[in-house]
């Protein structure tokens, strides 16, 4: 079984500031036909940053398709171009003031895949460097909070925690901590 879908046609529905949609017609393995719906994302960064005090800095942001506040770790979405790797740098700077070192790949999070592209690389960090304003785009109001690392993993098994690269940020980083590499 070789487990792939053939591309036969292609109509973008959508072209907005940040995502696009398409409607793909595939020829399945089996030789039939169907279609997929598909939003492309230009893909996105996050960052698990650890304090000397062994505590997460988080941001606290109203995310409107879910109509409330999420606790989420700094992130962002990658600009045209952009290397993931400085776009994490910057948009901890922006989203909690603070540069970090012993930077850590946790690797990529595929974060729906049955239908949007987006992919999520993530880091961790220790926080270094003096704690300067905030340079939020136009648009972004948050706030920061810092979570004892052990209360953020608590919190993830309770289920205090929906959002997904949150969610593995924080375990990631915890395995590292526990095995002496973080």
């Amino acid at each position: 079984m070789k487990l792939f879908e053939k591309t036969l046609s292609s109509e973008t529905i959508y072209d907005g500031r940040i995502i696009h949609v398409h409607v793909d017609q595939v020829e399945l393995e089996n030789g039939h036909t169907t279609m997929r719906e598909v939003v492309d994302h230009p893909g996105g960064v996050s960052v698990a940053i650890l304090t000397e005090k062994n505590e997460l800095i988080f941001v606290r942001q109203f995310r409107y398709p879910y109509k409330k506040v999420l606790l989420e770790l700094p992130a962002g979405k990658l600009e045209p171009g952009e290397d993931p790797f400085e776009a994490m740098k910057r948009e901890q700077l922006e989203e909690t003031g603070t540069t970090g070192e012993n930077y850590i790949s946790l690797g990529e999070l595929y974060p729906t895949g049955g239908y949007c592209g987006e992919i999520i690389r993530l880091w961790a960090c220790r926080a270094v460097g003096q704690k300067q304003d905030l340079h939020l785009d136009p648009d972004e109001f948050l706030s920061n909070e810092k979570i004892p690392l052990e209360k953020a993993v608590e919190m993830v098994c309770d289920n205090e925690i929906p959002d997904a690269k949150t969610q593995v940020g924080i375990l990631k980083t915890a395995a590292l901590v526990k095995k002496g590499l973080l």
